[in-house]
C-alpha cells in the first residue's frame, strides 16, 4: 500500500471521518494499516503503519497517549485512528496540542463502520490505484500495444519487451524452466541458485553477472524471473527502474493472459523430455527431474501404460495424424470425467497419440481389472466419442520400477501396431493379448499355412457351410478365452448351442478344452490365419 493521509480521506467510508489533529503531517505514507489492541501496540508498530483504536486501552490515561504519540512518530507511524463514542466522547487536549507539535495526523473515526469496513476500502483502493498505474504504464510503452492482448504469441512479448531494454535478457518461469533467452548465458548459468529469495538484486555465474527482476503477479504469485545482462560495471536507478516496470509487464501479462502458456511451456518440455527417453535413449533421470520440479511424483508404485489412439473418421482419412486438439481433448475428457481413487494418472500428448502411465495408490499390488474397466467405460462413453471421437486404448503390462518405462511404452506401440495389423476390432486391448502375434509374426507363410491344415483338416473335409460355421464358433470360443457365455452372446445364439458345437469340434479335433497344450494349438491356429488374411 502506498496512499498519503489526505488520499485515504478520499476514500469512502473514511470520507466521513475527520483529520482533528497534526493536519500538518496529512502527507504521511500508510503503507499498512493494522488495529490496536495493546498499550505497548508502539514496540511492534513498522514504518508507514496506520493504527486503528477504540481507546480502550489508553481511556484512563491522556498521558500515556501522549507518550504513545511520541513513540509511534519515532517508529515511522503513518497515523492514528481512533473510533470516538464508547471510551472516548472527545479527544482530550493535550493529546491534540501533542499530535499537532509532532505533525501527527490523528483522524476521528465515522463509528457507523466497521473497521474491517474502513481497511478493506483502503486495500480495494490501493489494488485499483495499482491496476490503474500498470495500465497507465501499459499505455505510455507504444511498442508494447503492438502486441496487444493476444494469447498466442509470449514470444512476440518478450521480443519487444528486449527490444525496449537494449541488453541481452532471459525470462523464467515459476518452476524454473527457460521461456526465453537472447543471452550468451547456458541453461545451467541461468539456473544456478534457483530458486532465489530476493526479490531483486545481482546474480552470479562465475565471472558473469545479471541483474535479477523477480516477476510477482496478484496475491504475491511467484510468476518466474526476468534476469539482465548489461554491459556497464554500475546501473543508474534510471535502469533499474527499466527492469522493474519490464517485470511490472510480463508479471500483469504472465498473470492474467499468458499463465496458460507458461504453463503449455513447460508441459511441451516434459513432454519433449519424455520423448527423448522413450525414442532416442536420453537418461530416464532428466524426465523424472523435470516431472519433480512441476510437483508430479509419478513412480510411486506399481504402474501400467495406456497409449490412447483416436480412430480417424473418413471425414479424416486424409489425414496421417489426428489433430492435436483432438489429443487435448481427449486429455481433458480424461482427467474431468469420473476416475478410481485406487489410481493416479499423469497424460503426456506425444506427437499422434495420448501416452498415460497409471499408478496404483495402494501400496501392494495393482488394480489391473480396475484400470480395464475404467477404459472400457471411457471407450464406450458418448461424452467421450463427442468430444475427442471413437478412441482405441492399448495397454502394457504391470511394471514395477521406473526403468521399465521404456519397456512399457513400446509394448503399447506394439500392440497397436499388430492390432492394425491383424484389423483387431478391441477399443481396449492388452499386450498379453495379442503376446503370441508378437512372437510368431516373423513365421513364413507357408508354414502358418500348413499348421492350420494339419489342425483344422477333419473340420475343413466337411461341408463347406458346415465347415464355416463350426470354426466361426470355435474361433470366437478361443477369442474369448474359453468362456460360451460370451461367445453365444456375440454368435447371437443360445449358450447350449455354442456347448452342443464344442463338443461335436472336440471329438473332430481330438482336442480336450480343459487342457492347455490344445488351447495354446487352436489359440495360434486363429492367430495364423488373421496373418494369412493380413498377408493376402
Amino acid at each position: 500500500m502506498h496512499l498519503t493521509i489526505r488520499e485515504a480521506l478520499t476514500i469512502y467510508p473514511l470520507t466521513e471521518a475527520k483529520l482533528v489533529a497534526g493536519k500538518q503531517g496529512e502527507s504521511r505514507i500508510v503503507k499498512s494499516v493494522n488495529v490496536m489492541d495493546a498499550p505497548d501496540i508502539a514496540d511492534w508498530t513498522k514504518s508507514g503503519e496506520m493504527l486503528f483504536t477504540t481507546a480502550f486501552a489508553m481511556k484512563d490515561s491522556p498521558q500515556e497517549t501522549v507518550n504513545l504519540l511520541r513513540k509511534l512518530n519515532d517508529r515511522g507511524a503513518a497515523g492514528l485512528g481512533i473510533k470516538l463514542g464508547r471510551f472516548w466522547t472527545e479527544l482530550p487536549q493535550v493529546v491534540v496540542e501533542e499530535a499537532d507539535r509532532l505533525h501527527f495526523p490523528i483522524i476521528e473515526m465515522p463509528f457507523q463502520f466497521t473497521f474491517s469496513d474502513q481497511m478493506n476500502a483502503l486495500f480495494n483502493a490501493e489494488y485499483r490505484r495499482n491496476t490503474q498505474l500498470l495500465q497507465s504504464v501499459l499505455e505510455k510503452q507504444k511498442k508494447l500495444m503492438q502486441f496487444g492482448l493476444k494469447q498466442d504469441d509470449m514470444v512476440a512479448m518478450f521480443k519487444l519487451i528486449s527490444g525496449i531494454i537494449g541488453y541481452p535478457m532471459a525470462i523464467l518461469g515459476a518452476k524454473g524452466q527457460i521461456l526465453y533467452n537472447t543471452s550468451a548465458w547456458t541453461n545451467d548459468q541461468l539456473q544456478q541458485n534457483w530458486p532465489w529469495k530476493r526479490k531483486a538484486g545481482w546474480v552470479h555465474a562465475g565471472k558473469d553477472r545479471a541483474y535479477r527482476v523477480a516477476l510477482i503477479g496478484q496475491d504475491e504469485e511467484q510468476l518466474g524471473s526476468l534476469l539482465v545482462m548489461p554491459d556497464a560495471v554500475l546501473l543508474a536507478n534510471v535502469e533499474e527502474g527499466l527492469f522493474q516496470q519490464a517485470s511490472d509487464i510480463l508479471a500483469f501479462h504472465m498473470g492474467f493472459t499468458f499463465r496458460s502458456h507458461v504453463e503449455a511451456s513447460a508441459l511441451r518440455d516434459l513432454q519433449n523430455n519424455l520423448l527423448r527417453y522413450l525414442e532416442k535413449g536420453a537418461p530416464l533421470e532428466e524426465f523424472m527431474e523435470l516431472a519433480q520440479m512441476r510437483g508430479l511424483n509419478i513412480f510411486t508404485g506399481a504402474y501400467q501404460c495406456v497409449i490412447s489412439k483416436i480412430k480417424l473418421s473418413n471425414h479424416d482419412s486424409s489425414l496421417d495424424e489426428p489433430p492435436v486438439g483432438k489429443l487435448k481433448e481427449l486429455k481433458q475428457y480424461m482427467e474431468s470425467h469420473p476416475k478410481s481413487t485406487n489410481l493416479r494418472v499423469n497424460h503426456f500428448v506425444l506427437k499422434d497419440q495420448l501416452f498415460s502411465i497409471f499408478t496404483a495408490n495402494q501400496a501392494e499390488g495393482f488394480p489391473e481389472e480396475e484400470l480395464s474397466q475404467l477404459l472400457a467405460k471411457y471407450a464406450g462413453d458418448a461424452a467421450c466419442l463427442e468430444e475427442a471421437g471413437e478412441v482405441a486404448f492399448y495397454v502394457s503390462p504391470v511394471k514395477s520400477k521406473p526403468i521399465a518405462l521404456k519397456e512399457a511404452y513400446m509394448e503399447c506401440v506394439e500392440t497397436h501396431r499388430l492390432s492394425s495389423r491383424l484389423g483387431l476390432p478391441d477399443r481396449v486391448l492388452h499386450f498379453e493379448t495379442i503376446e503370441f502375434a508378437h512372437l510368431f509374426q516373423n513365421v513364413s507363410s507357408d508354414a502358418m499355412e500348413d499348421y492350420c491344415t494339419k489342425i483344422l483338416r477333419p473340420l475343413l473335409e466337411r461341408d463347406a457351410e458346415y465347415s464355416q460355421e463350426m470354426i466361426r464358433t470355435l474361433e470366437v470360443f478361443i477369442r474369448n478365452d474359453g468362456q460360451v457365455s460370451e461367445a453365444a452372446k456375440q454368435l447371437f445364439i443360445h449358450r447350449n448351442t455354442v456347448t452342443y458345437r464344442l463338443e461335436k469340434i472336440s471329438d473332430l479335433l481330438q482336442v480336450d478344452f480343459k487342457k492347455v497344450n490344445d488351447l495354446l494349438k487352436l489359440k495360434a491356429v486363429f492367430l495364423f490365419r488373421q496373418f494369412l488374411h493380413v498377408r493376402q
